[in-house]
């Protein structure tokens, strides 16, 4: 199941694959914080040693802290414990970020990646008999406090090539053109533009399949890029995340080693909110057209 798959109504909250909280469900929620607040921020400014103020450093943002506070259960009669196991079973601690996608009105839901760090159930006499428990929380930590849009896109492209043009070929007696005429198939430009609709930055992934050697993605606008010595044959595929600063080819043998030295940090090559445009390009006679290049990404919001 993909991640807010169960989500059809205004006040929808998914977290995993398994829970669903909100209107007609077991579980209604009353009050949302962390969500649409901005996320804490550690700051690296430092006062001035010889003036008054301070010199401004980077902000970077910490984990987001979601809670979902005054819940409701309502459940059939003598039915409370199970609904109550349920939630437990759906919010167990666990090592690894599940999905939680959240849909407020009409607009589009948001996702990101948490865990559940806290469960409050109370019991009150009487409550679990008539299948109503009021007060229950739930609070969710996401270690990266972007939110994002649940469609990711993708843009692919080849290296550049030339288009071939019209094949003049001279014959005896008058020539005639007939037409349309058939211009063959458009070259590549090598260059692919991503749209970030967001405020914050996105961290793409950059898929580069072979054969080609020495591939890189330069941020036209920027300049960084992100360049491997590395050949690749036709049915190999390098793959950099650049949220988690991974490289690795067919998916198993790290490869970040082969970074050149004018290629950035991945983790800081990142597409800010609006279009970006980048180009895709390979060693000089690197010209086989079955190699491509491609990124994925989500819109991210503060």
């Amino acid at each position: 199941m993909a991640a807010g798959d169960m989500i059809t109504l205004a006040g929808h909250v998914q977290f995993g694959d398994d829970l669903l909280l909100g209107p007609r469900t077991a579980y209604r929620w009353r009050s949302l914080t962390g969500w649409e607040d901005s996320p804490g921020f550690a700051s690296g400014t430092v006062p001035r040693a010889d003036a008054h103020g301070a010199y401004p450093g980077r902000l970077l943002a910490e984990a987001r802290t979601i809670t979902l506070d005054d819940i409701v259960i309502r459940t059939e009669p003598g039915r409370m414990s199970a609904a109550v196991r349920a939630l437990s079973s759906a919010t167990a601690l666990r090592d690894d970020e599940q999905a939680l996608v959240i849909r407020l009105d009409d607009s589009p839901p948001l996702l990101a990646w948490a865990r559940c760090v806290r469960r409050a159930v109370p019991v009150a006499t009487g409550g679990y008999a008539i299948g109503v428990a009021t007060g229950a929380a739930l609070q969710f930590e996401a270690s990266d406090p972007r939110r994002y849009s649940l469609i990711e896109q993708e843009a692919v492209t080849a290296l550049p090539a030339p288009e071939p043009g019209l094949d003049w070929l001279v014959t005896p007696g008058p020539e005639r053109l007939l037409y349309p005429l058939a211009f063959g198939a458009p070259g590549s430009t090598g260059t692919l533009r991503a749209v970030n609709e967001g405020d914050a930055p996105a961290h793409p992934t950059v898929r580069f399949r072979g054969p080609v050697s020495l591939p890189s993605i330069t941020n036209l606008r920027t300049g960084e890029v992100v360049e491997y010595d590395i050949d690749l044959a036709g049915d190999d595929e390098l793959l950099v995340d650049t949220r988690d600063g991974t490289v690795t080819l067919n998916g198993t043998a790290s490869r970040l080693y082969t970074a050149t030295a004018r290629s950035a940090p991945e983790a800081l090559f990142v597409l800010p909110p609006g279009s970006t445009s980048l180009a895709f390009r390979a060693a000089p006679g690197s010209t086989d057209p079955r190699a491509s290049a491609s990124i994925r990404w989500r819109s991210a919001y503060w």
